[in-house]
């Protein structure tokens, strides 16, 4: 290439520079799915909890209802282990209020019908589902729901099969987020928004394989999730995760007495699942010690591993 061309050519690349700057990539990211945690693991209607973990969740679960003066019908729970495998449930096919857990229902929607969106978002849209996802905003979720209507969400969200009325719901996205406006009321419990353990904990476990919606969507959602910019709300999980050091994504949701979280937890020798559900107005306080109890678990579970064993 001789001086002439050299000249001609730069423009071009300044300009390409800048649309990839502009679209909040540094440059065109190579295919990278995150590895299943087990080859072919999936949380089906059917998966087997485990008995010994099962036991854990439980006793955990029964002494911190107490503790708050909350009933069996004030929680529902999910565990799952990433590294092993092992599962627990305690009334994972209850449907509830979901109040902003249900927006992950609304970022799943917007890259199954964007696909191509899902490799290198506008700058401006990573940003906006951000603060949905992480920080909560009720304008963002209501700004990408009338974008891509309700009715148009629950239908890629029943296809996937996150909503099943045969099975105690899942996901349901049938209000805009804020008052008044159209609500379409799930067919069980008629919430405008409702969630359940077991389809909240299929979405991250399909999230961390790398297998929700594509792989690329995956990374991208996943990294919305994170969104290091933005800060955690120091509530629920994450205030009871304070200080150990751990990699947390996850979404919160309150309203009224339903006080609930949900989070993908990561670190030394320990990466797991795990969702719960509250009606009780000591909820939030449930939910705290709730997170420190089963993190001591998995620690412990972690550091018990035989010398040699894989991570």
């Amino acid at each position: 290439m001789d001086n002439t061309t050299n000249l001609l050519a730069a423009p071009l690349i300044v300009l390409c520079a800048a649309a990839l700057y502009l679209s909040g990539c540094s440059a065109r990211r190579p295919v990278k799915a995150a590895p299943p945690p087990l080859p072919d693991f999936t949380l089906s209607y059917d998966s087997p909890t485990d008995p010994a973990l099962q036991a854990e969740l439980e006793r955990i679960d029964a002494e911190l209802r107490a503790k708050q003066g909350m009933g069996a019908e004030h929680t529902d729970l999910g565990l799952l282990d990433l590294k092993t495998g092992r599962l627990a449930l305690i009334r994972p096919d209850k449907i509830e209020y979901a109040a902003s857990v249900a927006k992950i229902g609304i970022l799943y929607a917007y890259f199954q019908l964007h696909p191509e969106a899902a490799e290198c978002p506008k700058r401006r849209v990573r940003k906006e589902l951000g603060l949905m996802a992480k920080i909560s905003s009720d304008a963002m979720a209501a700004k990408y729901s009338r974008e891509l209507g309700l009715r148009r969400i629950q239908e890629t969200l029943t296809g996937a099969g996150f909503y099943d009325k045969e099975r105690g719901g899942g996901i349901w996205v049938g209000k805009h987020y804020g008052k008044g406006g159209e609500r379409i009321g799930d067919p069980i419990a008629d919430h405008s928004h409702a969630v359940t353990v077991r389809q909240v904990m299929r979405y991250f476990l399909l999230l961390e394989q790398g297998r929700l919606v594509s792989p690329e969507a995956s990374r991208t959602m996943r990294e919305i999730f994170a969104s290091p910019k933005l800060p955690h709300d120091d509530i629920k999980f994450v205030k009871g995760l304070a200080g150990r050091g751990l990699d947390i994504i996850r979404k919160w949701g309150s309203w009224e007495d339903w006080l609930h979280d949900a989070a993908v937890v990561t670190g030394p020798g320990r990466h797991y699942i795990l969702v719960a559900l509250t009606h009780h107005p000591r909820g939030d306080a449930y939910l705290e010690d709730l997170a420190k109890a089963v993190d001591d678990v998995m620690a412990r579970d972690a550091s018990a591993k035989p010398a040699g064993a894989a991570d």
